[in-house]
């Protein structure tokens, strides 16, 4: 039976590639977004920042879903004891 969507594996190197591609642009995009506000206030920095995190990482959720468990189509060795 076919299964759709990315397979764990497939989910696995896409987190990975996302990490560490996704997240050094999404610093830098951010970064620059807030320096061309002229430095605001800490607190709306704050929020801008949390804002943004939470929409880099909105659209990517379905790959990072189950990415840290067991692979669930593994086949597990039970040896008798």
């Amino acid at each position: 039976m076919a299964k759709d969507g990315l397979s764990y594996r497939a989910r696995r190197i896409w987190a990975l590639v996302i990490l560490l591609v996704g997240m050094p642009v999404y610093i830098v995009l951010a970064v620059t977004i807030l320096n061309l506000l002229d430095r605001p206030p800490l607190w709306l920095e704050l929020l801008v920042y949390v804002a943004l995190g939470v929409a880099w990482v909105l659209p990517f959720k379905f790959v990072f879903k189950g990415v840290g468990k067991e692979d669930p189509d593994a086949l597990h060795d039970e040896h008798p004891k």
